[in-house]
């Protein structure tokens, strides 16, 4: 497993409300994620064709929690204050912000909004 990224979480934080830090490893370890179920094993391709849309990394950060924390997984983005996809891109753009996650000309915030109702995304979680 790779060495932690060092970052000013407060300065984050301040960016982004009050999230705490377990949310923004989530957002990365999910980007991670959401990058090799979309691409594959990409260390040989370019920056670019890496990129995710706002909309896909919601839907790979949905996957990602249902993966790691099954039932639980609304309770613990709860816990962190993630109530709805918004969430996800104030703390994705928080990062672009600190120099921690990159966008496109083309990625907003918009891309982040109402993507998915959480109560339905997180409802049909089975056990097993």
């Amino acid at each position: 497993m790779s060495e932690p990224i060092k970052v000013d979480i407060t300065t984050i934080r301040e960016k982004s409300g009050s999230f705490p830090p377990e949310a923004f490893q989530f957002v990365r370890e999910g980007l991670a994620h959401t990058v090799d179920v979309l691409h594959g094993d990409t260390k040989d391709l370019p920056d670019d064709e890496r990129h995710v849309s706002g909309q896909q990394l919601c839907l790979g950060l949905r996957d990602f929690a249902i993966r790691r924390y099954g039932m639980l997984a609304i309770t613990v983005l709860s816990r962190w204050g993630v109530h709805r996809t918004d969430d996800f891109g104030k703390i994705v753009f928080a990062m672009i912000e600190s120099g921690q996650m990159r966008k496109t000309d083309e990625d907003t915030l918009d891309d982040f909004r109402g993507v998915y109702d959480f109560g339905e995304a997180f409802s049909s979680v089975e056990v097993g």
